[in-house]
């Protein structure tokens, strides 16, 4: 499954203080670190153990063997996950995005992506790739197991090998969130109506159905046949069912609070700026100030070409002695703004807060720009608080 950022569904493993998956490091895909994550250790030794008595019952003449084939299997199971988040990731580079990680995870992988998605088309095909990427695999391990005289344990491997890259195809095309179909239907939805916002919702409540699905097709299907539940099929089940209804619900609450974040604007949150040169004094620029509006008004110290270079702390401008007003320069009461640091005054939504982590991490104030002429100033602060209340409504 892709787990492009900034729509997120849960994510199992846990992230360093970069907010990366916490792992180790076993190579690079479009330049993007593969992390193999201790998780996975923990579902090779469960997996190998509950396939050893399959591979007992389909090879009875194997001893302790037993084990070396199930394990086999789970690399074999797992090699064709990591095939899978490969695609996603290389058809989320030749679509515009930055691929972030590949994660090999206790839940088979994850692929993260920064970079929203600018029209359905890109979605759909982001996502579709990877069970296509499963599907294409079962084929041709199918084929290579026909072509087997006998059920040696390599053909066993094969067999194995294209009965789980087609169930992992399969299962990921369900069309509900977090799933790969999850993220088809809401690139489907969202072309049909021109909403993302519709289609991530639709999508996530569709993956609350097939989470109940899955655990009532465990506990009724065997009814059906007149034999009781298998409680290792309920169990695990169960646990999946858990995973897609959290992911699901996140979907959900993304796709609202995108919705909430669409009506944020800079031009709405902005607070006027007059720009002041950088060779002016304090005594210069608080006259500035007052003839543009007053105390709510900042000021943002450009260079000879008009480009912001900073901005003027109100507080340490007001420590200034007026006897030493006039002699001493804006710079030594301004704050520096990184090169880049700015935002365009027509930006709103999820272009806004892209802009914002463009501009840098550490910035309080961003100036704001319009066709390069510095026309305001926005405060991190109260983009922060106008989230804050766009997603309690």
């Amino acid at each position: 499954m892709n787990r492009p950022t900034p729509r997120t569904p849960p994510r199992p493993a846990r992230q360093d203080a970069a907010g990366r998956t916490k792992g180790w490091v076993i190579g690079r895909v479009s330049g993007a670190p593969v992390i193999l994550t201790p998780s996975w250790f923990v579902a090779a030794v469960v997996l190998t153990v509950l396939f050893a008595p399959t591979v007992q019952r389909l090879a009875p003449r194997l001893g302790s063997e037993i084990y070396v084939v199930s394990f086999a299997f789970v690399l074999l199971l797992f090699a064709s996950v990591f095939l899978h988040e490969v695609a996603h990731a290389l058809v989320a580079r030749a679509r515009g995005q930055h691929v972030t990680e590949l994660a090999v995870t206790l839940w088979g992988g994850h692929t993260a992506y920064s970079g929203t998605s600018a029209r359905p088309l890109d979605g759909f095909l982001i996502s579709v790739v990877g069970p296509l990427t499963n599907l294409a695999l079962a084929l041709v391990l199918w084929l290579a197991f026909q072509a087997q005289d006998t059920f040696s344990v390599p053909a066993l491997l094969l067999y194995a090998g294209a009965f789980s890259n087609a169930f992992v195809g399969f299962f990921n095309l369900l069309p509900g969130l977090p799933l790969d179909g999850g993220q088809i239907l809401e690139s489907a939805v969202w072309a049909a109506t021109g909403s993302r916002t519709k289609g991530t919702v639709a999508a996530g409540w569709v993956g609350r159905a097939v989470a109940v699905g899955v655990v009532g097709w465990a506990l009724l299907w065997p009814l059906t046949l007149g034999v009781r539940p298998d409680l290792w099929t309920v169990a695990w089940a169960a646990l999946i069912g858990a995973f897609l209804w959290s992911g699901a619900g996140q979907a959900i609450a993304a796709g609202r609070a995108r919705e909430a974040v669409s009506g944020l604007s800079v031009r709405g949150l902005a607070r006027p700026a007059v720009p002041v040169a950088s060779d002016a004094s304090v005594a210069a620029v608080g006259r500035d100030v007052a003839r543009a509006g007053g105390p709510h008004v900042l000021a943002v110290v450009v260079d000879p070409a008009g480009r912001p270079v900073g901005y003027v702390d109100a507080a340490a401008a007001a420590a200034v002695p007026p006897d030493v007003a006039e002699s001493t320069p804006v710079t030594a009461v301004a704050v520096p703004v990184p090169a880049q640091g700015t935002v365009d005054a027509g930006l709103a939504g999820q272009d806004m807060l892209a802009a914002l982590a463009r501009a840098g991490r550490e910035a309080s104030v961003v100036p704001v720009v319009d066709g390069g002429r510095v026309v305001g100033a926005l405060e991190v602060t109260r983009v922060v608080a106008a989230l804050r209340d766009a997603r309690r409504r």
